[in-house]
């Protein structure tokens, strides 16, 4: 349910879990080269120029740097508590994801230099790796909680955070949820409680600070509202295409694309204008990012989302994909398709057969193809607000290819298209 739940967390291949006590850390990521060798860079990198060759490198620096000392100050609080939860936590941060909205707040940041008037770096490069460490800590809590709330054991073809604690404590669990269901949810907000520590963290002036905590408690807010929507709609077996459009915007659009933007764009003091063009480009391309891992979800396996094929099908969640079959099949007059689509799901979900059978009416309806159409608008939509703001065209041209393969779209190049 969270936003980009499924293929944002993608990491086939990844190593299995440490044990308890092993260093926080994970296969590090190819680093920015410069002239002085051919080696990756080992220290968080803060050069603007080095940060825009490896933009998820640098980051990762950064919450290594955090997670170990957050780990530290958990394991000396309580040994228990440290490598029973902490750790865990900071391994599942550090190993696999692409970064996506860290790399959309950087892009968005250098796409508005020169707007605000400030020069080259006055600490806005630091602050940015901050915030962005930020974001995918608060992208670590979506989505261990959501994986609780769809009882969902696979992450990243792996066992989710909640599958693995539970597998570590196989005494008898409290009244209530599972154990490892509950301790999930309460590692979801030490996530959150270690971002909003960075998010904390002074910039590079007070204007900027002022907008950043603006922009914090919004995306946090709209976060929690599209969860709490899109579990609604499940619950009510909604289907209305707008419903979906709107808790696809709350749920990703924003805390994905566009508050990730507006935080870069706070922190190069840009004007109001061009904050604006750059936030609707950004909330488009987010929702067509969204609509694209419904899509992947519904039909793409293992290899592509880290999650069991059809899960959302499986759940009855009501995305826009579902909502726009359950429209064409009353239209075309479908009523045993429309009768399927409008069902709600038993405890353990549809049988495959009924999966199977949904993942052809959504063809056959013409849902799939619709979807497709859809992205396609909303990301030329937005690549228009993309020229309006008139970026930088160096980290422009980034932009526009993030936007596009986080869509699923072709790239024409940049550093956003390389992951």
């Amino acid at each position: 349910m969270s936003p980009a739940r499924k293929t944002d967390r993608s990491s086939p291949g990844h190593p299995p879990p440490a044990a308890p006590g092993a260093p926080v850390s994970c296969r590090p990521r190819p680093g920015p080269r410069d002239e002085r060798g051919p080696g990756p860079r080992q220290a968080p990198v803060s050069a603007p120029a080095l940060v825009d060759a490896d933009v998820a490198a640098a980051v990762d620096g950064v919450l290594e740097s955090v997670l170990r000392d957050r780990v530290a100050q958990a394991t000396r609080l309580d040994p228990v508590f440290g490598s029973g939860v902490a750790e865990r936590l900071a391994r599942f941060a550090l190993c696999g994801g692409k970064r996506l909205r860290a790399r959309f707040l950087w892009w968005g940041m250098r796409a508005c230099a020169g707007s605000g008037g400030a020069p080259e770096d006055d600490g806005r490069t630091a602050a940015a790796l901050r915030l962005a460490a930020a974001l995918e800590l608060i992208q670590v809590c979506a989505l261990v909680q959501d994986d609780v709330m769809d009882g969902s054991p696979v992450r990243r073809g792996r066992p989710a955070l909640h599958t693995e604690l539970a597998a570590r404590c196989p005494e008898r669990p409290p009244a209530g949820l599972a154990f490892g269901a509950a301790a999930a949810v309460l590692a979801g907000d030490l996530a959150l409680v270690w971002a909003d520590d960075l998010a904390a963290c002074p910039g590079p002036s007070p204007a900027a600070d002022e907008a950043v905590r603006a922009l914090w408690r919004a995306l946090r807010t709209e976060m929690i509202a599209g969860q709490y929507l899109d579990l609604r709609g499940q619950s009510t077996a909604g289907r209305s295409p707008d419903e979906a459009v709107r808790t696809a915007c709350l749920k990703s659009a924003r805390y994905t694309v566009e508050r990730p933007l507006g935080l870069g764009a706070a922190l190069a003091g840009a004007d109001p204008v061009v904050t604006g063009a750059l936030c609707a480009a950004g909330r488009l391309a987010g929702t067509a990012f969204q609509l694209r891992d419904d899509l992947r979800n519904a039909f793409g396996g293992p290899g592509t989302s880290g999650k069991p094929a059809g899960d959302d099908l499986r759940n009855g969640k009501p995305t826009y994909l579902l909502a726009v079959a359950c429209a064409r099949a009353q239209a075309q007059g479908r009523r045993a398709d429309l009768a399927l689509l409008r069902r709600r799901p038993g405890p353990g979900g549809f049988p495959d057969a009924e999966v199977a059978r949904l993942r052809a009416v959504l063809d056959e309806t013409g849902a799939r193809r619709a979807v497709e159409q859809k992205i396609e608008q909303l990301v030329a939509d937005g690549e228009r607000q993309l020229a309006a703001a008139r970026a930088e065209p160096a980290a422009g041209r980034q932009l526009r290819a993030l936007m596009r393969s986080s869509a699923g779209l072709p790239a024409d190049g940049g550093e956003g298209s390389a992951r």
